[in-house]
């Protein structure tokens, strides 16, 4: 069995390019918990509230549950549950996972080839990483659902299939940009080569957004992390958006994020296309966080 191929192909929900990471989350957080205890089982009310804190940081901005996946992974051949009554799920509500003692880990076929090959579980990990959230939450994610992928290594295995990058984007953004961050103008520079600077994905590459000029922008460290977690956007007009929800109390906050909001950005050059309304609507649907502020720090609707 190719594992690899099974977790890359893992079934989700679909609909006009909605995210749908909870099958993904849930197992990246499984295989924290294996690497830290091979025999654990997960007990759905005492990590409930912990699933939801993923769901909330790197899902969708919609509401949505852990009931969901904790029952649903179950289908992909990857995950088993059992309940004070025995094996089997009791399905998605979350009164019945609760009162049944509902229990999850990683399918005992899968557990046993970990045990063979330990490395499976750092390429696994990749796989997912890859397929279903952008590089810069990479490092952020492992940490939260406590993976090391430097214990479990990094290697890609060849069954899995993967979209190839175009390795040319980065440098076709950043000279379209001029080699400034398009939300605050930050232009550093070591000697002849930029520092700090990056190529973003408005409509992420793990969710089909093409190796394209109209769906980049060139930012700092600093944008491109708040940009991916949703704290900022690019609205109508393509002017900045700022989360209401993020919260800053401090000058360097106000300075570097808060005064951003309704603030045209900067470029691309004549004769490069902005970034299309087609992405950048996918990103406020899909990655922005709730409402954004107006100038002077009014909510708004975001749309």
């Amino acid at each position: 069995m190719d594992w690899l191929d099974r977790v890359a192909g893992l079934r989700r929900w679909t609909n006009n390019g909605v995210r749908a990471p909870h099958k993904p989350l849930l197992l990246l957080y499984a295989l924290g918990s294996y690497q830290r205890d091979a025999d654990g089982e997960l007990r759905y009310s005492v990590v409930e509230e912990e699933l939801k804190r993923l769901l909330v940081e790197y899902g969708p901005s919609h509401a949505t549950t852990p009931a969901y996946p904790f029952h649903h992974l179950v289908s992909d051949g990857v995950w088993e549950v059992r309940t004070d009554r025995g094996p089997g799920s009791p399905g998605t509500g979350i009164g019945l996972l609760r009162s049944s003692g509902a229990t999850g880990r990683l399918a005992a076929e899968l557990r046993a080839a970990l045990r063979r090959e330990p490395a499976l579980l750092g390429r696994m990990a990749r796989v997912l990483l890859d397929a279903h959230f952008p590089s810069s939450l990479h490092e952020d994610l492992c940490e939260a659902v406590g993976l090391d992928l430097e214990e479990a290594g990094t290697e890609i295995a060849r069954g899995a299939a993967r979209r190839q990058r175009d390795r040319g984007m980065r440098e076709l953004i950043l000279t379209a940009y001029e080699f400034q961050c398009a939300f605050c103008g930050y232009d550093g520079a070591l000697g002849a080569s930029t520092v700090g600077l990056e190529a973003a994905h408005v409509r992420w590459w793990s969710h089909d957004g093409p190796d394209a000029v109209d769906n980049g922008l060139c930012l700092c460290s600093l944008h491109h992390k708040l940009f991916d977690k949703g704290v900022l956007g690019v609205g109508e007009g393509h002017r900045i958006l700022v989360s209401q929800r993020f919260v800053g109390r401090s000058e360097a906050s106000r300075q570097h994020v808060l005064t951003l909001a309704g603030r045209p950005v900067i470029g691309p050059q004549p004769g490069n296309p902005p970034v299309a309304d087609r992405h950048r609507e996918w990103h406020v649907r899909e990655v922005f966080h709730g409402d954004f502020r107006r100038p002077g720090g009014q909510p708004a609707v975001a749309v």
